[in-house]
């Protein structure tokens, strides 16, 4: 059985840590929230996009975009975060990427892109021996539009230039506080939509319908990888948050079961010297 010290120790030694996961978990809910205002702001401008371009894609629209062939060169953009204490984020980004490249290891090793957009991901695939096209520091801490943009705009040219012919990008969705979904999307080519019978798309359009989408697929793509990567700071927030909240609760219950311990180990010792005392004066 461990000494009153060792108990008295390791309790202080919890209640240290019950202190750093509290204050972690504060800092982790504070900057959940200002993610959060960041994402909802960008989201009807998102969600107005969306339906413009619903409206004005038919089936008949012709862009290089939308070419679907066969994938012989592909493009995977992973998302994951810079820092670490944020239960299974990293892991579940990192294996779902692992299970994709697999997907492609028939390709030669050259014809498969790797994009990663935090430092855990980047770690973990350049230790298995992955060649990464391009590793963007710091971004998954604080996302940057002008950033991403320019990622957008080189996977379209390769795209054009039939440099490659699929994207796909790897991401957390926030769905709430608790809760996380990975997702696998494809961003290009363009899945143009199914044309609805009761949707009037009959407009008159200043300049032209091609004019128009020819701007805003470039920009849709640019949103939706800004969007994603949104979306990935705050899961990775949820993620963090919610992890620190079950370490103090764990602290808590430890230091609740050490501390009977200890009153159970020190009531034995007060025990056996009163024990040791009567007899004693009974020798006598």
């Amino acid at each position: 059985m461990a000494s009153l010290k060792e108990i008295k120790v390791r309790i202080n030694s919890i209640k240290s840590t019950r202190k750093t996961t509290s204050a972690m978990k504060l800092v982790a809910s504070a900057k959940l929230r200002k993610a959060q205002g960041v994402f909802g702001n960008m989201r009807p401008y998102s969600v107005a996009l969306h339906h413009v371009m619903e409206a004005l894609l038919s089936s008949e629209f012709s862009s290089s975009l939308c070419d679907v062939r066969p994938v012989e060169n592909v493009a995977i953009v992973a998302l994951s975060s810079d820092g670490s204490l944020c239960g299974a984020f990293n892991s579940n980004i990192i294996r779902e990427t692992q299970k994709k490249l697999e997907q492609y290891r028939h390709l030669p090793k050259e014809n498969v892109r790797i994009y990663t957009i935090g430092k855990k991901v980047y770690d973990a695939l350049h230790k298995k021996g992955f060649a990464i096209t391009k590793n963007f520091v710091n971004l998954a801490g604080k996302p940057d539009y002008n950033t991403v943009a320019e990622l957008a705009d080189s996977l379209i040219t390769q795209f054009e230039k039939k440099e490659i012919d699929r994207v796909e990008i790897l991401y957390h969705h926030f769905k709430s506080a608790g809760v996380q979904k990975l997702l696998n999307e494809s961003i290009l080519p363009l899945v143009l939509p199914e044309p609805a019978s009761n949707v009037n798309t009959d407009y008159i359009l200043e300049p032209s319908r091609e004019e128009l989408l020819n701007v805003l697929i470039p920009k849709s793509i640019r949103l939706q990888l800004y969007t994603s990567l949104l979306d990935s700071s705050c899961s990775e927030h949820a993620a963090r948050m919610i992890a620190m909240q079950i370490a103090t609760d764990n602290a808590d219950n430890l230091v609740n079961e050490l501390t009977i311990i200890y009153n159970k180990t020190r009531q034995q010792v007060i025990t056996n010297e009163l024990l040791d005392i009567v007899g004693g004066q009974q020798k006598r």
